[in-house]
């Protein structure tokens, strides 16, 4: 078989793409422009290197979902799970490791793998013909967005991202909070209640701001602020941005209270109006309309939690502000990862709009199996949708809206509903997500057995 994968970028999508193809018996050549080519954020030429933590969240594969990843990618023979727990660090029940160690277990093992061939020299355009996966990260050089953009018809990929909370439909206070949509707009009954609505004072709105203006903020890392023309991409001003610009902005931009008629209180007035709007399919997940922030994680959750109906929110992502390049993958790829007006094209790893280092390393790892399959003649079934890394695909390739689709982490929200709904509140969580666990594992047994 003369017929090879060639992927662009040695990150952790990149390495594992390169591996699980390797491993299907498929001939790899891995592009990685470093150090060659040096990013802001990188130190070395290593594979894998990681540049913002050490730490692969919990290891938790019964009651929480990146630890169910973690599980499944165990299960597939991942080399990423491979290199972190041969560099593991204690850490109670997360999965720390030591950064060095890991970068040079996963780069040993890519240079030694007799099917894989490392090409070191940076790729400014997406090639025409063969097999691809474009696995370049948060940090895809300028040249490369520019073909990815040409290639997509997307208008802009490279940019400091503000980007809005998203909080569990199930922790939101309904007692305190109604469904509405502004002057009842829709022609359905689902279209007329499509927003959630929280309500605040003259009060409450005047400590918001207090609390908005006063909370500590996140800086731009080095090296981003020269690299990138605008500081915010069009339209996604920071809330406490706005707030900066008199007090009544809100109120008058995202917060405003036109419109609406809170029945829990029909005879009052809201002075302002915090708006949440479905984020997935599921309906599951809500996002917090127009509250992309910078503010610090921990100031987030202090803050927005003065909101009424949200004092016991879970959130399911943090606002956050960063250079980020993803393309819309709801609109552009399909349940394969593929490039729907360009097959030969797969995308893996971050710049599919999936947020953190395993996510990343999952779409890798889906990514050079379809990839290899395809080339052997013997496509795979799709990711069970039951599955973590089946519901990460599901959500990034159709379950999201792709009108505000932004990054994510995967999570519980992202998962179908249980068969039976489990009751208990907070304290059933545990069980709930056991069941979830169980779930998705029975899952992506049978998927792994179907396709050996």
């Amino acid at each position: 078989m003369n017929k090879r994968i060639h992927i662009i970028g040695g990150g952790m999508a990149g390495a594992e793409a390169a591996w699980q193809a390797a491993n299907a018996g498929v001939p790899v050549v891995l592009h990685e422009m470093r150090p060659r080519v040096a990013t802001f954020a990188h130190k070395t030429g290593d594979l894998a290197e990681m540049v913002c933590s050490n730490s692969l969240r919990s290891d938790d594969d019964e009651h929480n979902a990146v630890g169910l990843l973690h599980w499944e990618m165990r299960a597939a023979g991942s080399l990423v799970m491979q290199a972190a727990d041969a560099s593991r660090l204690p850490a109670g029940g997360a999965l720390a490791v030591d950064r060095e160690g890991f970068a040079r277990h996963v780069t040993e093992a890519v240079r030694n793998h007799p099917l894989i061939d490392i090409e070191r020299h940076e790729i400014t355009a997406l090639p025409e013909e063969g097999h691809w996966i474009v696995a370049t990260g948060p940090l895809t050089s300028n040249a490369l967005a520019q073909s990815i953009r040409e290639a997509t018809g997307a208008r802009s990929l490279a940019f400091f991202d503000a980007i809005a909370p998203i909080v569990h439909a199930d922790s939101i206070d309904m007692s305190v909070a109604w469904r509405q949509s502004r002057y009842d707009k829709g022609e359905t009954e689902a279209e007329r209640k499509a927003y959630v609505n929280c309500p605040m004072n003259r009060d409450e709105y005047e400590a918001f701001i207090d609390a908005l203006l006063a909370a500590e903020k996140t800086e731009f890392h080095q090296g981003e602020a020269e690299s990138a023309p605008t500081p915010y991409f069009d339209g996604c001003l920071p809330i406490e941005v706005m707030a900066e610009r008199g007090r009544e902005t809100l109120r008058h931009g995202p917060m405003k209270p036109v419109g609406l008629t809170n029945p829990h209180r029909p005879g009052e007035k809201p002075h302002a109006v915090v708006q949440l709007r479905q984020d997935n399919a599921l309906g599951t997940l809500y996002n917090m309309v127009g509250f992309q922030t910078k503010m610090k994680h921990g100031a987030q959750k202090q803050v927005f939690r003065m909101i009424p109906g949200l004092e016991n929110a879970r959130f399911a992502r943090l606002g956050g502000i960063h250079r980020n390049t993803f393309i819309n993958a709801p609109t552009l790829l399909d349940r394969q990862m593929r490039l729907k007006q360009r097959p030969g094209l797969r995308f893996a790893g971050q710049i599919t709009g999936v947020e953190g280092y395993v996510e990343s390393a999952a779409m890798g790892l889906l990514a050079g199996r379809f990839a290899a399959a395809e080339i052997r003649g013997c496509p795979l079934p799709d990711a069970p949708q039951d599955s973590a890394m089946g519901a990460l695909v599901h959500h990034i390739t159709g379950g999201a809206d792709a009108k505000s689709f932004q990054p994510m982490n995967v999570n519980f929200g992202l998962f179908r509903p249980l068969d039976a709904p489990m009751k208990g509140g907070r304290k059933g969580r545990p069980a709930r997500y056991k069941a979830y666990t169980d779930r998705a594992k029975a899952a992506w047994r049978a998927w792994l057995e179907a396709v050996a």
